[in-house]
């Protein structure tokens, strides 16, 4: 049976390539590159940061920056089939997120998961991996609305997208908003462990509330030094949301930036709304650790923060508890002990659609 299901994969895998796809490659005016604010900046690369930070920020923040975490490749078309070639720099490494999470490239029709295109042991600069996502050859021909999410925590490099030779290709519906949400903070906002790059919790409120979004979270480097507020408030924004302070260790290190760090987004940009957002429960907090206490001290410090500024006459400013969304009886909702795994992203993007509807005047 072994030597049989080996046989079909190798059999099938010529369908990709077959003389009826055309391969479009990018950068490409036809495919609309979400998430990604200075894509076009950057000359196509899927990277978080514009190239003239390099030099700027921290060796481990530029690193981070490259895998595309909430970028997103949009666009619409009639294709019965559709695939994808991609290049990664090495394979999936990580202890506790799937090679899914860290490396897939998922898939959406018209809102529906459909598959993950993913790095397996051999990926590296020398293999292109070859990934069919769909084939509805069996469907009626109809314009169908693709939403490709890219990795989380491995930088990419998409070779080729297949559709097929005769298919239309159409721009991506609008957002509801002209400009994304930006996010700021540490390896939960880069999607640390979602089981794959369309369940972070940004990616599930971006599609709950069709809006678009910018994924600034940088793991265990989430420090909110002054180079990453300047970095942050550049990007135009319909709402920013700041969900840091565990990367920094100890209360001191986050009362020298969280401040200074609101008030850099706030001087750039001084009526766009900012959320504030406390840390979520970490199982930790449930021990005996000593290093426990420093995490509630942290919330006191950024509720005291944010309501100082709101005191000030700061009307677009508003503070979301953390444990409101996932919080000590929801520890189900955790990888280990620190990280949501999809339940606890999914619990996120739910306490926070209906604060969002509200604040960014969605129907």
């Amino acid at each position: 049976m072994r030597f049989k299901i080996a046989f079909l994969i190798a059999a099938a895998l010529p369908l990709i390539s077959a003389a009826d796809l055309q391969w479009m490659t990018l950068p490409n005016d036809q495919f609309e590159v979400d998430g990604l604010p200075a894509y076009k900046e950057n000359g196509g690369l899927l990277i978080r940061l514009p190239l003239a930070l390099k030099t700027v920020v921290r060796p481990e923040v530029w690193s981070l920056s490259q895998s595309p975490s909430g970028g997103r490749i949009r666009f619409r078309t009639n294709s019965k089939k559709l695939a994808i070639r991609l290049e990664y720099p090495g394979a999936p490494n990580m202890a506790n997120m799937h090679a899914f999470g860290q490396t897939g490239v998922d898939a959406y029709v018209d809102g529906t998961y459909i598959s993950t295109a993913v790095a397996d042991k051999d990926s590296g600069k020398t293999k292109v991996n070859e990934k069919q996502y769909f084939d509805f050859s069996a469907k009626p021909v109809a314009m169908r609305e693709i939403v490709l999410y890219l990795p989380l925590y491995k930088g990419v490099k998409v070779l080729g997208i297949g559709i097929d030779a005769d298919a239309k290709l159409a721009p991506a519906k609008k957002f509801s908003l002209p400009l994304p949400v930006v996010f700021y903070g540490t390896s939960i906002t880069q999607g640390g462990c979602a089981s794959r790059s369309g369940m972070s919790y940004q990616a599930i409120l971006g599609r709950k509330l069709n809006i678009d979004f910018v994924n600034l979270g940088f793991s265990g480097n989430g420090k909110g030094e002054p180079e990453m507020a300047a970095a942050v408030a550049a990007i135009p924004a319909s709402a920013y949301v700041l969900d840091f302070s565990q990367n920094n260790g100890t209360l001191e290190s986050v009362a020298q930036v969280y401040g200074p760090f609101l008030d850099t987004v706030r001087k750039k940009n001084p009526n766009t709304p900012i959320v504030a957002i406390t840390p979520i429960y970490m199982s930790r907090e449930s021990s005996l650790e000593a290093s426990a206490p420093d995490v509630e001290s942290m919330r006191v410090h950024i509720r005291k923060v944010v309501s100082q500024r709101i005191a000030a006459g700061d009307a677009n400013l508003q503070l979301v508890e953390g444990t409101d969304l996932l919080g000590p009886t929801q520890g189900d909702g955790l990888v280990d002990g620190s990280h949501p795994n999809d339940l606890g992203f999914q619990w996120m993007a739910d306490g926070l659609a209906g604060r969002f509807r509200k604040l960014l005047s969605l129907r």
